[in-house]
């Protein structure tokens, strides 16, 4: 694999988040290098970068390694992304371009439609660059960048099950579009508050290890009421 040497951390961060590599794993910079096609130079840089952003730790006598994320730490990024979401809507609802509103809607559409098809998989992808254009028409760099290592980090510590009622789910990101559309900040952030919550209970560790719990994350049980949510 040859890769451009500016996307290495991309590719390294992908494949820990593919799981490629396990938890605790070395990952050596000639190793690196030679399976990205790039010099050891780069393949350094990335990995300061990944340990800054908790993907990576250094280990006396060992050098790089994949981390071990404890459980907490794993449920402190749901709680995180709980409230920093909600605040990206808010701002969206005060900041959005029509170029974002173009977007979110397109999204919304084809959401709605592959929801009624039963298409899992286009789900998920949707829905994670309906939130990634969602955190971006906040007009906050600083809160998508957060959003974003937030969104991989969660990928690489659980696995989602898929909503039971996707319609609703959508219903939901359609509430959110036309709340951020009529500039109603708190509406926007009241709306993505519960359907993060509800997203949330859906998550699994994924390196639960024998004897730990593995049970779905918990909580407050609050349910989102759909009905009226475009009104």
């Amino acid at each position: 694999m040859r890769i451009p040497a500016h996307s290495v951390c991309t590719a390294i961060r992908d494949d820990i988040v593919a799981g490629v590599y396990e938890r605790g794993s070395r990952l050596t910079e000639e190793l690196l290098a030679r399976r990205y096609g790039v010099s050891r130079v780069p393949v350094r840089e990335a990995l300061r970068t990944l340990e800054a952003e908790g993907f990576v730790v250094t280990r006396r006598h060992a050098g790089a390694c994949v981390a071990e994320p404890t459980e907490q730490e794993a449920g402190d990024l749901l709680e995180m992304r709980m409230l920093l979401e909600p605040l990206g809507a808010a701002r969206a609802a005060q900041r959005r371009t029509e170029a974002h509103l173009k977007v979110l809607r397109g999204l919304v559409r084809l959401g709605q439609e592959r929801a009624r098809r039963g298409n899992s998989e286009d789900l998920r992808s949707l829905g994670g660059w309906f939130h990634e254009t969602l955190a971006q028409a906040s007009g906050s760099p600083a809160l998508t960048s957060t959003l974003a290592q937030l969104r991989h980090k969660i990928a690489w510590m659980y696995a989602v099950e898929a909503p039971a009622q996707p319609a609703e789910s959508w219903a939901e990101h359609g509430a959110i579009v036309d709340a951020v559309a009529r500039g109603d900040s708190e509406r926007a952030r009241s709306i993505t508050a519960l359907h993060t919550e509800r997203a949330t209970a859906a998550h699994r560790l994924r390196f639960a290890g024998r004897g730990e719990r593995t049970d779905r994350v918990r909580t407050s049980q609050h349910s989102v009421n759909t009905v009226g949510l475009r009104h």
